[in-house]
């Protein structure tokens, strides 16, 4: 995730990140500004269009067009942004819910051997859970003092929680904890399964196949369109005119598309194992 200052405008205005949309977008507004060239010069030189009063209507159109598709790109943004949104505070409810799980197993516990195994096991937790939905494989992992092994053909989060568990219920019929203190923790313990599930619900269900396809292929006939209607009142001007509005429709779809799944590797995306490693410094510090 990229860091930067909100309020430096210069900045932003003159520096391309190389994550930034005008990059991306460079070959095909090259290819854009070529096509309303020929356009324009068909137009205007070989076709001698400019009194034909049907063409230059066409601009009605896409007045009345553009109003429903920006409608359209807005509810989009909104949506990608929204889950954007939903897993940052995913992730914001596992770190605090692992704090809150490591200060009361420190306050319940007197045995060190104990607190170690539950110290990595919390901060374990959030390091596979972190790999599992950036589909990195985690068929070992080790940590201080114990020997965990992660099956590979397991659901890897699942396994970790469920010796949290078993740990946990351990502590309980060993009358190391009283019924009512693993009552406490259990909200805790089943937080972890539950941030899991809809985690990977955001990364396993995007966005219908219909309503994206839909978009851009709405954008690309749209921008196609605007050379035919614009020619006549902007001249050889249409080339920059219809590259720039190009360039705005198309990095809303493309910034959405980044954001949709905010567990990815993308620079705009959540960094989970950032915050993973932040649960472990907590979980370590309080235990």
């Amino acid at each position: 995730m990229i860091k930067y200052n909100p309020k430096d405008w210069i900045t932003f205005i003159f520096r391309f990140h190389k994550s930034d949309t005008f990059r991306k977008l460079m070959p095909m507004m090259l290819l854009i500004a070529a096509y309303s060239g020929i356009i324009a010069y068909l137009e205007m030189e070989y076709w001698k269009l400019s009194e034909s009063s049907y063409v230059r209507n066409l601009t009605i159109m896409h007045t009345t067009v553009g109003f429903v598709l920006s409608l359209l790109l807005a509810y989009r943004t909104n949506t990608a942004y929204d889950r954007w949104w939903e897993g940052r505070k995913l992730w914001g409810s596992l770190v605090n819910n692992s704090r809150n799980l490591a200060i009361k197993l420190n306050a319940y516990i007197e045995s060190d051997h104990e607190k170690l195994y539950f110290k990595n096991l919390i901060a374990g937790y959030a390091d596979v859970l972190a790999k599992h939905l950036m589909n990195e494989e985690v068929s070992l992992m080790l940590f201080e003092g114990l020997d965990l092994e992660i099956e590979h053909h397991k659901h890897k989060p699942n396994q970790v929680a469920s010796l949290l568990f078993k740990r946990s219920n351990y502590l309980y019929t060993s009358g190391k904890i009283t019924g009512d203190q693993f009552f406490i923790i259990n909200s805790e313990l089943q937080s972890f399964t539950d941030i899991c599930g809809a985690c990977e619900r955001i990364k396993n269900t995007p966005i219908p196949y219909s309503y994206n396809a839909f978009i851009k292929k709405f954008i690309f006939f749209f921008v196609m369109t605007l050379p035919f209607g614009f020619v006549f009142s902007l001249g050889y001007y249409v080339i920059p005119v219809v590259v720039f509005i190009f360039y705005v429709l198309a990095s809303l779809e493309l910034i959405a598309e980044e954001i949709e799944d905010p567990f990815g590797g993308d620079t705009n995306d959540l960094p989970i194992e950032k915050i993973a490693s932040n649960i472990r410094k907590h979980v370590y510090e309080i235990m």
